[in-house]
């Protein structure tokens, strides 16, 4: 009963520290922009070109980050620790410090500093869940990875929702929300002091073994073909809320159910796991994706409350995708010998370059399609984002789909998951 307990606490902290990071997540690629261009006048395509500069490099470095945190886990405590520091400083300065030079210069400063501390802590933060599932008997990756996405998917929830109510109490709601914010990652660091152990696992350069491996090898690829809709959809949400539905103003209520739905889906595919396995789990948040988005693909002007259930139902298929794969991925490296950060490099390397394919096909796409700010959207314009919002992802995930059921090297995923 107290290991029980025991285990409840530490993994508590592992969602508090989850909630920290997603709550970063959020201001690097909604707030920081547009902040920047109320706040200073920075011009919207200068601060396009910075962020996907930011975001190239961004994707290049978390192998290199994935490398670093395996060589210095002896020493985890002591670089989490002053990595978080580091995040906490770098969004104060995102949004409570007058920039000291141009603001250009300060926005691609701390966001450089931010996007490296947030990826340095994710893949770190995701290879000691491989450890502590393995550490604690009975505990299992899935458990863990519930506790973990709930978390996550809670601070997204908060980040997205405080700038508008801390609205309502200051003058300056993104000053406030960087101090809390900063406030909040301490709290998340000491939480998690007892946690960072090392591996033991080997420390030297080993992406070529992992990309060996058949089924991590099917797994990074699933990966990439499951989170691309999600990176699709992301995307264009607030396009087809705007443009499809007709409906601004309801785009913060939209996508508050739709992060909300995840977070209460994700103990629940967790226990389906547990009775069913976590590749039929898996295919049942696939399939209940490609419903909702079918759906989708036949609303328009005004139907709104559809497109809410739309939300709630594509939430809770995003819970299935934030807490299975993440366990899938762990308990098959914890079965081999690969590094745990140097994997989850890899994995943060796969799931940004869905980030990029959508930025530079779809948005592309809708401008060639003749969809402009400055006149109404035509019915071509309106027919290519239906068709990129809603049977896109359709078509990305029956790939994913088949890759997840045509593999032979991930026969241990048919087994009941390890709960708790």
């Amino acid at each position: 009963m107290r290991s029980a307990q025991g285990n409840k606490d530490r993994l508590s902290a592992y969602a508090l520290f989850a909630g920290v990071l997603a709550a970063a997540g959020l201001p690097i690629y909604l707030h920081a922009p547009k902040f920047f261009f109320d706040q200073y006048g920075v011009g919207l395509g200068t601060l396009g070109s910075v962020l996907f500069a930011l975001r190239l490099f961004d994707v290049i470095q978390d192998p290199v980050l994935g490398w670093a945190s395996g060589v210095l886990e002896r020493r985890r405590r002591a670089v989490v620790a002053l990595v978080g520091v580091a995040m906490a400083a770098a969004m104060v300065g995102v949004f409570a410090v007058t920039p000291p030079v141009a603001p250009l210069a300060w926005f691609a400063l701390t966001l450089g500093a931010l996007f490296t501390a947030f990826s340095f802590l994710s893949i770190t933060f995701y290879a000691q869940g491989v450890e502590k599932a393995g550490r604690a008997p009975g505990l299992g990756h899935v458990r863990v990875a519930t506790w973990r996405e709930t978390g996550a998917l809670i601070g997204v929830c908060l980040a997205a929702v405080a700038p508008t109510l801390l609205g309502l109490v200051s003058a300056a709601p993104f000053t406030l929300f960087a101090w809390l914010f900063a406030a909040a990652t301490l709290v998340a660091v000491v939480a998690m002091r007892r946690e960072w152990r090392p591996t033991g696992a080997d420390t030297r350069p080993a992406f070529e073994a992992i990309l060996r491996d058949p089924g991590a090898r099917r797994l990074l690829w699933i990966a990439f073909a499951n989170a691309a809709p999600v990176a699709v959809t992301s995307t264009l949400f607030l396009f087809f809320v705007d443009y499809r539905l007709q409906a601004p103003g309801m785009e913060g209520p939209l996508l508050l159910l739709f992060f909300v739905s995840a977070a209460i889906s994700a103990p629940f595919w967790g226990r389906a796991a547990a009775r069913n396995g976590l590749r039929s789990s898996l295919l049942a948040g696939m399939v209940l994706a490609i419903v909702t988005f079918t759906f989708a693909a036949f609303l328009g002007a005004g139907d709104v409350i559809p497109f809410a259930l739309v939300c709630v139902a594509s939430g809770a298929a995003l819970g299935a995708d934030m807490t299975l794969l993440p366990a899938a991925f762990s308990s098959h490296v914890a079965s081999g010998q690969g590094n745990p950060g140097q994997a989850f490099g890899l994995w943060n390397f796969v799931s940004k370059l869905t980030l990029a394919f959508a930025a530079v096909t779809v948005l592309p796409a809708l401008e060639l399609a003749g969809l402009s700010a400055d006149q109404p959207a035509g019915d071509g314009a309106l027919l290519m984002l239906t068709l990129l919002y809603a049977v896109l992802p359709c078509a990305l995930k029956l790939v994913a789909v088949w890759l997840l059921v045509t593999s032979t090297a991930l026969t241990a995923l048919d087994r009941p998951a390890a709960q708790g």
